[in-house]
């Protein structure tokens, strides 16, 4: 909690600083009151008083419930802006790391959990701030002050108090022991019901496809009753916190009266005012101190909850990521160049190498493409380029600079990579295609409709109600496959980048088309170098250079006419595809 609270700003501090005298002001007022109560009853008690005397006193009493009153607004007026700003600056800073992240990182943390620390979990800490800072610094106060204020007047009702206080003591530590474990159970059963419905809304149409509604909603019910019985063994322990301090309050009182009753019983006349103006006192006071203890008692159920929520935000704030920039920015001698140098990957909890001594150089203007079976590494090889994954050994070269010592921001800029999944963003066709930075100037309508056209969606866009101003929903669900690939292949030829990374980015479009794309792309690429990860031969046979990979090995580098004669892997996956005469004509 202490490293979360490091993210206050200063202007949050100085708000704390006021809140702090605001409430120790309040609770000066609140203890006020009992003295004018006791002056009020030994003034009625006393001969010579006059009306004056007691209607002064109870105006004291009302001015110090007013400023009371006052204070606790104002109050409550800064918690509330505290907590709202405190929780902004947490839910920025978790999406500005989530940003940050790498694919080993969002592997790690689930899209259920990331957005259950972003949401429910710091809305747990905004809930303390608001209202656990006022309780947390007003409880300990008033009940420090207010015992101050009885101890040494009498011994009897001194003890009759600290045994209630004594009582409600051990009742917070009993109740706090049984439920702080099951907090951590309820963030993470709250994460486990998110990804279900989740993963539910978003396979709607396989489950519909399949009949499934029933399967998924016996998981849904079972996680759902896991969480409800966590909740609900929480809130019965807290129930009885209740009735206990009930318990306690009144206990107090009885206890004070007949302690105090006893005492009037066995004194002079001369002190019965003064031990009954005190019985007024200690039970003022004494409600004081339970007040202060019933107050201790939300915050401990707040806080145990906000607890675990802060540790689950300072996993994700303090993740060590993976792929760092570096400081290289600014031109180079080399342009459109990618050279891998004897590089070896595999994944961060892998045992085996999933690619092994990959050595090859990608000139500009050149076409290289990839080829092998499903699991040879092709799309983990292509990733290494834009450091979506770092070289396990080896390394790779951009434009004649190691990638780790770009600023990721230069070597993005440097690439327009077409992922294997296109995904589309909520906006029109032209905010998807003219999507991001890419350290020039923003793509205009002219430059968005070009690679539209070398994308070869002209036809469909323009057909659409807006053209390029209709809407895309998000994960692009109201255009198809082939369309989301065109629009995803248009948005990289729009950054105009010096090297295309495309992955398996032709697998949807039917082979009409993916000819005429690649004509057209090849035209208008031909300053570039294109790296292209594909399936079918036909995509990739006039490619300057075809790497064909087994098992994470490079075991062919050629054209395509050469790996037919020297590359049995590449024969046998041509002959799947095409036939002899094809692939001689070809």
């Amino acid at each position: 909690m202490i490293k979360l609270f490091k993210n206050l700003t200063k202007k949050d501090l100085s708000i704390i600083g006021i809140v702090v005298l605001l409430i120790v002001f309040s609770v000066f007022l609140d203890l006020r009151m009992p003295e004018y109560m006791s002056k009020i009853t030994k003034l009625v008690q006393t001969e010579d008083s006059t009306l004056q005397d007691i209607l002064t006193a109870g105006f004291h009493m009302v001015l110090c419930a007013v400023g009371s009153l006052i204070c606790a607004i104002t109050t409550g007026f800064f918690t509330s802006l505290l907590s709202a700003n405190f929780s902004k600056t947490i839910r920025r800073k978790i999406f500005e790391k989530v940003e940050s992240f790498g694919i080993a990182e969002i592997k790690k943390f689930s899209t259920s959990s990331l957005i259950t620390r972003t949401t429910n979990d710091v809305t747990q800490i905004e809930m303390l701030l608001s209202m656990g800072l006022h309780l947390l610094i007003k409880s300990p106060v008033m009940a420090v002050w207010a015992l101050l204020k009885i101890i040494g007047k009498s011994g009897e009702l001194s003890l009759v108090t600290a045994i209630g206080v004594v009582l409600i003591v051990i009742t917070n530590l009993t109740i706090i022991r049984i439920v702080s474990p099951r907090f951590a159970i309820i963030q993470r059963l709250t994460d486990k019901i998110n990804g279900t419905t989740r993963e539910n809304i978003t396979g709607i149409r396989v489950v519909h496809a399949f009949n499934a509604e029933k399967f998924l909603q016996k998981r849904f019910n079972t996680v759902n009753e896991e969480l409800s019985g966590t909740h609900l063994t929480i809130t019965k322990t807290f129930a009885l916190m209740d009735p206990m301090m009930n318990f306690v309050m009144h206990f107090q009182h009885l206890g004070i009266y007949v302690v105090g009753a006893y005492m009037i019983m066995n004194s002079s006349m001369t002190d019965k005012i003064n031990i009954f103006s005190n019985m007024v006192v200690f039970s003022s006071y004494g409600m004081q101190v339970i007040i202060s203890f019933l107050m201790l008692t939300m915050i401990f159920m707040i806080y145990p909850r906000a607890q675990v929520s802060a540790n689950r935000i300072n996993e994700v704030l303090e993740s060590d990521v993976s792929v760092k920039s570096g400081s290289f920015h600014g031109d180079t001698e080399e342009r459109g160049t990618v050279e891998f140098k004897d590089v070896s990957f595999k994944y961060p909890d892998a045992d085996e190498y999933l690619l092994k001594h990959i050595s090859f150089k990608a000139e500009q203007g050149e076409t290289v493409a990839f080829i092998g079976s499903t699991g040879s590494g092709k799309s983990t090889l292509i990733n290494l380029i834009p450091r979506l994954y770092d070289a396990t050994d080896g390394e790779v070269f951009v434009d004649g600079v190691n990638v780790k010592e770009y600023e990721l921001k230069e070597l993005n800029n440097r690439i327009g990579y077409i992922p294997q999944t296109a995904f589309m963003f909520t906006g029109t066709v032209e905010e998807n295609v003219a999507y991001g930075e890419n350290g020039k100037q923003k793509p205009s309508l002219e430059k968005v409709k070009e690679a539209v056209e070398v994308a070869q969606g002209k036809d469909f866009v323009e057909k659409m109600d807006h053209a390029y101003q209709s809407h895309i929903a998000r994960g692009g669900t109201n255009v198809s496959g082939g369309q989301k690939q065109r629009l995803s292949i248009a948005r990289a030829i729009a950054r105009d980048p010096e090297i295309y990374i495309f992955d398996d980015s032709f697998s949807a479009l039917d082979y009409q088309t993916d000819a005429k794309l690649r004509k057209e792309l090849k035209k208008y690429t031909k300053e570039a170098t294109s790296m292209i990860v594909a399936q079918r031969i036909g995509t990739i046979m006039n490619a300057d250079k075809i790497i064909v990979l087994d098992k994470g090995e490079c075991v062919g580098i050629g054209t395509h006419k050469e790996l037919l004669k020297t590359c049995e892997v590449y024969k046998e996956i041509a002959l799947s595809q095409l036939s002899e005469e094809e692939l001689e004509n070809a």
